[in-house]
């Protein structure tokens, strides 16, 4: 008999013995095991997985270099590569997007996009060389962190290649600029299925298509449509649709009531960003952007922080929601212990609230955070 089992044996036939319920089990018995059923892996899933590493500009430099320790300390199989990107930049270099498609797999910090003069954002770039038509920020309450909302736990699902981000831009005459958002059938069919499989493979009950259908009714129409006809396929799964600006009265008021949320481009945008203020800011929540063949992992909400200068000279960024990124990563990998351990231990600082980041209340550092997630770590 393995020897781990015999405490075990014990406390049941202790429980068993005094307890006085004719439950056949009592229930602190089964608070002695903290594992699930096991994860069985492929052969060779344990070896080491390149990731392409984008510290990025601002703050970015500073959360992810909190995420090499992290998984130096947790001897996590997977090594990065990593290259200089900023969003001053022309375009992504070739080098980096080639890594990219070789390793699958990217993980990066908030790259700036200046605002006018005819700059195009590397973000897009991204998004659009890797047809990485899936934006994906999971916005929810963590233990622990006081919000004005409870029981928010909301994933936001974005389309991310088409509409007002198509960068189809012109003037016409001097004073009139025309600018084109592009729906079609193909991309909106695609995300809308996206939700659903996303929803039913998470267990979530209900998708909420974002629209504004009543205005645009043939761009906005089109991608109802779809979603529509997906929908129709997954009979288990409730679906509504909103209009985009109740979705946003309505996500202040009662956020509660969201599941999954399905939007064009833009949309998706806003909401996410929303949803992240209501759960406990961008700091602590994780993101990600998938299509067929790649994944690139970032802080799913970064409105106003990327480039803050005053927490890149205090070193005081909140590493938290890259943090929850990497956890993501991890389970994309398909290495879900190491996953498990890295988002229990983030949770438990939180909850502990001894070390926090000035925007969750804290006076705390980069690096003290950090320290304590890895002291943290089972």
């Amino acid at each position: 008999m393995a020897r781990r089992t015999v405490p075990i044996l014990k406390q049941l036939f202790h429980n068993s013995s005094s307890s006085s319920s004719s439950s056949p089990l009592n229930p602190n018995v089964l608070k002695t095991w903290s594992r699930s059923v096991t994860y069985m892996p492929r052969p060779g899933d344990g070896a080491p997985r390149p990731v392409t590493l984008i510290p990025g500009d601002g703050i970015g430099p500073l959360v992810t270099g909190a995420i090499e320790q992290v998984m130096e300390a947790m001897h996590a199989p997977v090594y990065f590569e990593r290259y200089e990107v900023h969003g001053d930049m022309k375009k992504v270099p070739d080098e980096v997007l080639d890594s990219i498609r070789k390793n699958k797999v990217c993980l990066k910090g908030g790259l700036i996009t200046p605002v006018g003069g005819g700059v195009s954002s590397l973000n897009v770039q991204l998004r659009k060389e890797l047809d990485l038509y899936a934006s994906l920020v999971n916005c929810f309450n963590l233990p622990g962190l006081p919000t004005r909302h409870q029981n928010v736990d909301i994933v936001v699902i974005r389309e991310n290649t088409e509409g007002e981000y198509s960068g189809l831009e012109h003037e016409v005459v001097p004073g009139v600029v025309e600018s084109l958002k592009v729906i079609t059938k193909f991309c909106s069919e695609r995300i809308a299925k996206y939700a659903f499989e996303y929803a039913y493979l998470n267990n979530r009950k209900k998708v909420t298509a974002v629209h504004k259908a009543n205005i645009m009714k043939l761009a906005d129409g089109l991608f109802l449509e779809s979603c529509r006809e997906v929908a129709t396929k997954y009979p288990g799964i409730k679906y509504n649709e909103i209009i985009v600006d109740n979705c946003c009265m309505q996500l202040v008021s009662k956020p509660e009531q969201f599941d999954v949320m399905v939007t064009p481009n833009l949309y998706g945008n806003l909401v996410a960003n929303t949803a992240a203020g209501i759960a406990g800011g961008t700091g602590v929540m994780p993101g990600g952007n998938v299509g067929a063949d790649h994944a690139v992992f970032e802080q799913g909400a970064s409105a106003g922080n990327v480039g803050n200068e005053k927490l890149v000279q205090q070193k005081s960024a909140n590493p938290v929601a890259l943090l929850l990124s990497s956890a993501m990563m991890l389970r994309h990998l398909q290495f879900p212990s190491f996953a498990d351990r890295l988002e229990t231990a983030v949770k438990r600082v939180i909850s502990e609230g001894k070390c926090r980041t000035k925007d969750l209340g804290g006076d705390s550092t980069t690096q003290e955070v950090t320290d304590a997630i890895i002291a943290a770590l089972d």
